[in-house]
């Protein structure tokens, strides 16, 4: 009894101190987690609630920080100054054109680098991936005189099509692929498939995670640029959401409600996006971390 009564009191305490540490851990984990959380949802919720003020009132001291009653206001001067419904018909249009053609690009390309073997393979992603690391600022002229000389300026096409092989994307799914049992696509052509209907009865299914994560990496892409499509579009009847909030601000006066409001549903329809689709937004980017 006297041997024993010691080992369990130093039992007990290290099983106490074990339970502090890990309840520390966790306290410091939540505290953490907080302070990003309001790091992020702060300037989100200020956004919303400048959108609902006068220009003269969000530069108040201090910031307005409860709704106020322009909303409706700055919602009417955005459209009678940049004809808003048209701007976000526009943008839906180019982003979901955008997001379905790149996507079938992206998946077939990283479906043959990850699958066929074929002379130059390997020297030919590893020059797709240079992409990556050189500056789209630096393509913009030559792709400007390209799309003057086919004549699509200031048309969907010219915002469409130059960023349809995005490196990221290919790659992206390329490492999901790689990942694809290659017995499977055998047992396939044994049974009499065609390489087309391998692709898309037996590649596709098992990539949903990996398509739905570059779906939304595409469409917020596309949704957010602003560069290139300032460059080829003119007419502000074409002009995309990141455009027409652009246009809006003048040298000597600026109608910040406005922006602001215009800016608030933009971004709208991204986090609907995102929150709906993020449990395969997170899956499609752990399949596509794994190594050959």
């Amino acid at each position: 009894m006297t041997t024993t009564a010691p080992k369990t009191a130093r039992t007990a305490g290290t099983a106490g101190t074990a339970g502090d540490r890990t309840r520390g851990r966790s306290i410091l984990l939540t505290s953490s987690l907080a302070i990003v959380l309001a790091a992020v949802a702060i300037p989100f919720y200020w956004l919303m609630i400048a959108s609902t003020h006068s220009s003269d009132d969000i530069f108040d001291s201090p910031p307005p920080l409860l709704p106020g009653g322009h909303l409706g206001d700055n919602l009417s001067a955005l459209q009678e100054s940049a004809g808003f419904g048209r701007v976000i018909l526009n943008s839906l249009l180019i982003a979901t054109l955008y997001t379905v053609c790149a996507a079938a690009v992206c998946t077939l390309a990283g479906y043959a680098f990850a699958k066929y073997r074929f002379k130059g393979r390997e020297a030919l992603f590893g020059l797709l991936m240079l992409g990556l690391v050189i500056p789209s600022q630096v393509t913009l002229v030559p792709l400007f005189k390209m799309m003057a000389q086919l004549q699509w300026l200031d048309t969907y096409q010219a915002v469409i099509m130059p960023n349809l092989a995005l490196p990221f994307g290919i790659f992206l799914m390329r490492q999901s692929m790689a990942a694809l049992p290659d017995e499977l696509l055998d047992s396939g052509r044994m049974d009499g498939c065609g390489e087309l209907r391998l692709f898309w009865k037996v590649v596709l299914p098992p990539m949903k995670p990996g398509l739905a994560a570059l779906a939304i990496f595409l469409f917020l892409y596309q949704w957010n640029d602003f560069v290139w499509p300032l460059i080829v579009l003119r007419d502000g009847a074409s002009f995309t959401i990141p455009v027409a909030l652009a246009s809006l601000q003048g040298i000597d006066n600026t109608d910040y409600g406005a922006i602001l409001a215009g800016t608030s549903i933009a971004a709208i329809p991204m986090a609907i996006v995102f929150l709906a689709l993020q449990r395969h937004f997170v899956s499609g980017l752990l399949a596509g971390a794994v190594k050959e």
